[in-house]
């Protein structure tokens, strides 16, 4: 068998809009807000759909709503799916769940109550070693079973739960806004998926190596893009169909990032989708698109606040690149270039 026999389930725990009530972190500083857990789950989800696809999987997603959907529900669905195997992605709590404390790190679930009990534990070790060893994550406090958990218990497939990291420490309760963050474990645990499947990982890569897409296209580069977009904010459902919908949201995304709206998907489209480089961009005050979306979401996870990422380079994202380079050491002239990218791409914040 190869991977394009295999459809791969993915879930995402909880709902964000509305947020699932106390699924949250303790009131983050500077922000003033607790993250919600869903704000991490999805997005992860999201990445591990976009590389599992690259490396020739086919996907399911058990919630694609923003909103909660009950246990159940999302167990009929995996089970009329006929998945593979399935993935969970949450983020874990420690104590009360008000205070912020120094437990941290990656833990994956199995149930011995799975049908496939012992492909449940394959899997979650397979996983969790892919994230352990592959993402940004690199604290693994190992695997262990779970009962009374639906999406584990009442599946008839190997079933794993990852809980990604901690909500209530502080630093891993801020990186769940981090977009590297997010991106490196989604793709991680699709390594650890290969490996239980025995097939090759394929990296992201460049972008001049993906093909051009365009309004009738049908493959799993055309549900990437959809992906991405969604990831962006853009209004879509990943259906693999490059249709009337998918063109109209792509040539807004162009217009945003200020490439010719033609609706094709090429070359220049997919760096700005894929954003291997964001630092490859000076932003200022007026910049558009998906380094500043990037950008703001890098701000936000070292805890400076600036309203919504909206990929537009506003008074206030300036204001806190301004906070961000005072308290960097840096020259606080609002402008991010070498100095200040080399800064922002990385995980740590003056204000943790």
């Amino acid at each position: 068998m190869s991977a394009s026999d295999y459809i791969i389930g993915g879930n995402d725990e909880h709902g964000v809009n509305p947020p699932t009530a106390g699924k949250r972190t303790p009131i983050m500083p500077y922000l003033n807000r607790s993250i919600y857990e869903n704000e991490f789950n999805r997005p992860a989800k999201i990445y591990y759909f976009i590389s599992a696809l690259r490396c020739g999987f086919n996907v399911f997603d058990v919630h694609p709503e923003l909103y909660d959907v009950s246990i159940s529900t999302r167990v009929t669905r995996a089970n009329s799916a006929r998945l593979a195997i399935l993935t969970t992605f949450a983020y874990n709590a420690f104590g009360s769940g008000q205070t912020f404390n120094s437990v941290r790190g990656l833990v994956g679930y199995y149930s011995a109550q799975n049908p496939y009990m012992a492909r449940s534990r394959e899997l979650t070790e397979d996983v969790f070693l892919g994230i352990s060893e592959n993402s940004l994550q690199t604290r693994g406090l190992g695997i262990t079973t779970i009962s009374d958990v639906g999406i584990l218990d009442s599946v008839r497939m190997p079933s794993t739960l990852m809980e990604c990291g901690y909500m209530t420490n502080l630093r891993e309760g801020r990186l769940m806004l981090d977009p590297t963050w997010r991106k490196s474990i989604g793709f991680a645990a699709t390594q650890g998926v290969c490996n239980f499947f025995g097939e090759p990982y394929i990296a992201e890569g460049n972008p001049n190596s993906y093909p051009v897409i365009r309004r009738g296209s049908r493959n799993n580069y055309v549900k990437i893009t959809q992906y991405y977009l969604i990831l962006y904010g853009y209004g879509l459902t990943a259906d693999g169909i490059f249709g009337a919908n998918t063109e109209s949201t792509v040539k807004q995304f162009q217009t945003d990032n200020g490439l010719t709206a033609d609706g094709i998907v090429g070359r220049r489209t997919w760096s700005k989708l894929l954003l291997n480089d964001p630092s490859a961009s000076v932003l200022r005050l007026g910049s558009r698109g998906t380094p500043v979306y990037y950008l703001q979401m890098k701000l936000l996870s070292k805890l400076y606040p600036l309203g919504n990422a909206d990929g537009i380079f506003g008074t206030n994202t300036a204001s806190a690149v301004r906070a961000f380079q005072t308290e960097s050491g840096l020259i606080a002239d609002g402008i991010v270039g070498p100095l200040t990218w080399a800064a922002i791409n990385t995980l740590d914040s003056p204000r943790n």
